[in-house]
């Protein structure tokens, strides 16, 4: 049975990688980087807001496609507000197929490290005053708003994504347990 499963989590935390992992894993299973289709679009960074809710309404578009060929839909995205994650469970749900909620954690000194590294190397850095105040202000207002996520969808399965814990056997084995619970 196929699955929709959404990778939330804060930036750096690993999300766009295991759904890779995942997707290497499980042939033909589609990973829906909202962060791509959204940079599909044109003029996207002028108009960042409405390029996101077009990106987001074309990924709850192809999701049957992909679900109706029996194939698994993965979409990692830092998700700081319930609207989409409730869009994503009610296509799984009219779709008759589980949905699966994680959430990476990293500590926040790890999160905060990753996104400095990425500001560091992206071609469209625009160099800050304070690189280590602003990537620990980004962590602390995302894992903020992921906390109230949690808080509202508390049965969010957090799945840890550090140096020592590998986040692709806790995923497959929450998978196959929303199948087991499923039918």
């Amino acid at each position: 049975m196929a699955c929709v499963i959404l990778i939330n989590g804060l930036p750096g935390s690993g999300k766009s990688t295991l759904a890779r992992r995942y997707v290497d894993s499980h042939p033909l299973s589609v990973a829906l980087d909202l962060d791509l289709v959204r940079s599909m679009i044109g003029a996207w960074r002028e108009r960042p807001e409405a390029a996101g809710v077009l990106a987001r309404r074309m990924a709850i578009a192809a999701i049957p496609e992909v679900i109706r060929a029996g194939n698994d839909v993965v979409v990692p995205q830092l998700l700081g507000r319930v609207e989409f994650i409730e869009d994503l469970d009610a296509t799984a749900r009219s779709l008759g197929v589980p949905f699966v909620e994680v959430l990476l954690t990293v500590p926040d000194a790890t999160a905060a490290q990753r996104l400095r590294q990425r500001a560091a190397t992206s071609p469209t850095n625009t160099e800050s005053a304070d690189p280590d105040e602003d990537a620990a202000r980004l962590v602390a207002t995302y894992g903020t708003a992921l906390a109230d996520v949690v808080e509202r969808r508390p049965w969010t399965v957090p799945i840890a994504s550090d140096d020592e814990a590998d986040p692709l056997p806790p995923l497959v084995a929450e998978v196959a347990h929303a199948r087991s619970r499923h039918r």
